[in-house]
């Protein structure tokens, strides 16, 4: 049998700072990701994401483990790779977005009137912002 807990405001056990449960609710990220790997990616640790597909370089299919309620999401994120002590680091693209997955694209910026070239860096970390469905 399934509980319910209801409640309006959560607080610290000392009744310290105090948040709405709408907030935390509509507030939180509803997907994250920490990918590793170039070439063929896996996911170091997550929530709400059950597998990834390659789809070529620079180029992941995200799946989710609940899905949302719609392809209509916003999602925010960044790549990198280091060599030596740099990093070189790039932000990411929704390609496509489906309520059970998200195909996402990492690349570089040749030129301000040229377009982008994909690229497979070994970090990829990613967060989703929507409704579950």
């Amino acid at each position: 049998m399934a509980s319910e807990l209801r409640v309006n405001t959560l607080k610290y056990a000392s009744g310290n700072n105090s948040i709405a449960t709408s907030f935390v609710a509509g507030g939180s990220a509803k997907a994250w990701a920490d990918i590793i790997g170039a070439g063929t990616p896996s996911v170091a640790n997550s929530n709400n994401v059950s597998s990834l597909t390659d789809n070529g370089t620079g180029d992941t299919t995200i799946s989710f483990t609940g899905s949302m309620d719609s392809g209509n999401y916003s999602i925010a994120g960044l790549s990198g790779s280091q060599s030596g002590a740099q990093w070189a680091t790039a932000g990411i693209n929704k390609y496509t977005g489906a309520s059970s997955s998200c195909r996402v694209l990492r690349g570089y910026v040749v030129s301000f009137n040229g377009g982008a070239t994909k690229f497979d860096y070994t970090e990829l970390d990613f967060m989703l912002q929507g409704d579950l469905a």
